[in-house]
């Protein structure tokens, strides 16, 4: 069986089995998911310390070992680009869809005010969210080993793309050197990376029994609604990838299947783009994509592309307005659509980060913040589709750059 097959039975043995214990669980069966669920964590931790070292050398690596820094230059600009792109398309996408599709949500008065009520609760707990004044100061770090230890992967990559663009202004020996050793670290992390995914099955499985065993086959009603338009048009968003990368980046549909599965797996599971970058490497080699377009594009997309949050939080957005009862028109829909699409590339690295961020988009058009705790207490499952889509997104826009890319050699 190959490792894609292995990853999802994980995922669907771990879902069927938390469904099931929810169900039917009592006495012993109700503990097995406190149980194997610190298994799960030990290897998302797995996963995420190769992270930093791995993203580190791959792009040194993709820059320094280009001897123009215009080209790289002009991939950034690229990159930059087709994210912008994709994220104005899917803003289009949700604003036509998200309205009707809500309006159809069976929303009775009891139901709203119960649900309003519950909003209270759910915004009890406060988050510092930094100022964007903060957030971009911070972009340039004043001690780059403290931000690598943090694991803040933002100001990490700044300091080591200047890096890498430093060492193209010194010697070539001096070059080499450093090359050599980054590249021997690659190496070494692609063997730990194997190593980690080969017991993928078991990390996924005991990631998902508990939340499975949490949820159960509930949502019902108004918010499984909800949920359903959310997750559907997050899926449809995370389909209509495949032909764009088949037909943009030449590649066989079944061939970016098999290679987008495992990351589409552990991405579902771990609600982490971050801690999905080491399988989009392993998808890339799977590929056939250029190093240096993968190495640069991966980290950048994985830290900063966030494709499907505006299709998971205007959906949430229209939710909260009809639960209020609060109208919102052509113009109100497609401003919502811009500002969550602008603020998506802010989003913080915290669970819900990027419904928390969209506090101001509440503020300026009189929706009430509670709204928001309602959604932060549903956007477990909203968060797995979101996380699923924004690593196909990435790995789809490294296909297709490494494509427009591979005609220059």
């Amino acid at each position: 069986m190959s490792r894609t097959a292995r990853i999802l039975v994980g995922l669907v043995l771990g879902l069927i089995s938390g469904i099931f214990i929810s169900a039917f669980g009592g006495g012993f069966l109700t503990t097995r998911p406190a149980v194997v669920e610190p298994i799960g964590t030990l290897w998302v931790n797995a996963i995420r310390m190769t992270v930093v070292p791995l993203v580190t050398s791959l792009l040194i690596i993709a820059i320094a070992s280009e001897r123009k820094s215009g080209v790289v230059a002009t991939l950034g600009g690229k990159t930059i680009g087709l994210f912008v792109a994709m994220i104005t398309s899917v803003c289009v996408f949700v604003a036509l869809a998200a309205p009707p599709l809500i309006s159809l949500l069976p929303l009775d008065p009891e139901t709203a005010e119960s649900l309003r009520e519950t909003t209270s609760a759910a915004t009890s707990r406060d988050v510092d969210l930094p100022p964007f004044r903060d957030w971009l100061i911070e972009l340039i770090p004043t001690n780059a080993l403290q931000v690598a230890v943090e694991g803040a992967m933002l100001p990490l990559i700044v300091f080591v793309t200047l890096f890498a663009f430093a060492l193209t202004r010194i010697s070539h020996d001096g070059r080499e050197v450093v090359l050599r050793f980054f590249g021997a670290i690659k190496d070494a992390m692609f063997v730990l990376v194997e190593w980690i995914l080969w017991v993928g099955p078991i990390g996924v499985f005991a990631l998902i029994l508990p939340v499975a065993a949490r949820m159960g086959a509930s949502a019902a009603g108004a918010l499984g609604s909800y949920l359903l338009v959310a997750c559907g048009l997050i899926t449809v968003a995370m389909l209509a990838l495949y032909p764009f990368a088949v037909l943009v980046g030449n590649v066989g549909i079944g061939q970016f299947a098999r290679a987008c599965a495992p990351v589409q797996a552990v991405g579902f599971s771990t609600r982490s783009s971050l801690a999905s970058l080491p399988t989009m490497f392993t998808a890339a080699e799977q590929l056939k994509l250029l190093p240096r377009v993968s190495g640069l594009v991966l980290p950048v997309a994985a830290a900063t592309f966030k494709f499907a949050s505006p299709i998971g939080r205007t959906a949430g957005t229209y939710f909260v307005a009809a639960l209020y009862g609060i109208a919102l028109g052509p113009v109100e829909t497609a401003v919502i659509a811009g500002a969550i699409g602008l603020t998506s590339f802010y989003s913080p690295g915290i669970p819900s980060g990027g419904l928390i961020v969209m506090t101001p988009v509440y503020l300026s058009f009189g929706l009430p913040i509670e709204g928001i705790g309602l959604l932060i207490a549903l956007d477990l499952i909203v968060d797995m589709f979101i996380t699923a889509a924004n690593v196909t997104a990435d790995v789809t826009v490294a296909t297709i750059l490494s494509q427009r890319d591979e005609g220059r050699g």
